[in-house]
């Protein structure tokens, strides 16, 4: 059954809110560090209920990757959550993983990780930009990763990244992951325009959800990033595929519509191929 056409009328209600949109993003930091820790300073809510747009505050998504992870994810070496946030997936990683770190740029939100991990032993977190130079490689030697490497998961990252971010970030996980490490990523894969994207998480003219406002108030505009964004920044001469495929990123339940609190997405898990001796890639 096809689903019914939108009128001409919904989808000019949906665009009255542009200006409003345009008004609110104008004040959002220029700097990516300086506006995903701002962001973080501000959160005094996590959860259902609480102020982060992308924190569903369930393990239903979590559950969704782990058969995938356990498959390929060695055991024996630490995996890194890149991108922690406030360390919700890192703690869900902990329950299934001996050894789990999570790293952010923003160290506000390394300081709410800490605090709402409650003293595990096997998870730690640090602030580091994972997009500077040498970053990938200086982690791996603070975890005593040496050749082998380690695992990254990242969830939500790639999308909010200009290319040559993707790029910079993509190098150093390939250094990090050494010669055994294996990659798991899963991101939002939204095709519409910004507009249908907030529409979606449920912005009207009436109004605006109050986790999603904070986002477009204070964060980088998101993009998308699925199989075509993959190839060209984990390339096939780099990067063997092991598995990809849709996946739904579950976001904070604030409107109570069914749908709204599930944003398209695409998952992968990637491997760095061995270097042969003499070989450049």
């Amino acid at each position: 059954m096809s689903s019914p056409t939108k009128s001409p009328r919904s989808v000019l209600q949906k665009y009255l809110m542009l200006p409003k949109l345009v008004r609110l993003s104008r004040g959002a930091p220029k700097d990516r560090h300086q506006a995903w820790d701002t962001y973080w300073a501000g959160i005094t809510a996590t959860g259902p209920g609480g102020e982060v747009l992308w924190d569903s505050g369930s393990d239903h998504e979590f559950l969704g990757y782990k058969d995938s992870l356990l498959r390929y994810l060695d055991p024996a070496l630490p995996v890194v959550d890149t991108g922690c946030g406030h360390g919700s997936f890192t703690r869900a990683l902990a329950g299934v993983f001996p050894r789990v770190v999570g790293v952010d740029v923003s160290p506000h939100a390394v300081d709410r990780a800490r605090a709402e991990c409650g003293g595990s032993g096997n998870v730690t977190f640090e602030a580091r930009d994972m997009t500077a130079e040498g970053a990938g490689a200086a982690l791996a030697e603070s975890l005593n990763a040496g050749k082998e490497g380690a695992n990254v998961f990242i969830r939500g990252v790639l999308h909010v990244l200009a290319p040559a971010h993707q790029m910079a970030l993509v190098e150093n996980l390939r250094l990090l992951a050494g010669h055994r490490g294996t990659v798991f990523m899963a991101e939002t894969n939204f095709q519409g325009n910004p507009v249908e994207y907030v529409s979606h998480l449920g912005a009207t003219t009436r109004g605006i959800p109050a986790p999603l406002e904070l986002a477009i108030r204070g964060l980088p505009m998101p993009g998308h990033f699925g199989p075509e964004e993959r190839e060209r920044t984990f390339p096939a001469p780099a990067w063997e595929l092991l598995e990809d495929g849709h996946t739904a990123i579950e976001t904070n339940p604030v409107t109570g519509v069914p749908g709204q609190d599930r944003v398209p997405g695409y998952y992968a898990i990637v491997r760095p191929r061995r270097q042969a001796p003499g070989q450049a890639i």
